[in-house]
């Protein structure tokens, strides 16, 4: 199964990003899934809202997943909020950790 992570992200680097979800990453591998990589490095483009580009890029990611696992957080965060809302309305499997 195709698999991203949804965890909240505003003011923190790649770096804590990426340890946050390490072993949830070790987790679900182990469980014969494929983890796609949703975080973004590239820099937005030139007078874009940063926090809508990349949400639209995540967002563009739930489209090619079979599940979405919410990260502890999730709520409090606008934009996992709105990845929530996308994966429940297209049926996407969802499970929060």
């Amino acid at each position: 199964m195709k698999v991203m992570i949804s965890q909240p992200m505003r003011g923190k680097t790649t770096e804590q990003i990426k340890q946050e979800r390490e072993e949830l990453v070790k987790q679900l591998e182990e469980q014969g899934h494929e983890v796609i990589d949703t975080i973004f490095a590239e820099e937005t483009p030139k007078d874009c809202d940063e926090a809508i580009y990349y949400l639209a890029k995540s967002i563009e990611s739930i489209g090619k997943v079979d599940a979405v696992v919410f990260m502890e957080g999730w709520e409090e965060a606008r934009g996992c909020r709105i990845e929530y809302d996308v994966a429940t309305n297209y049926g996407k499997f969802i499970k929060e950790v």
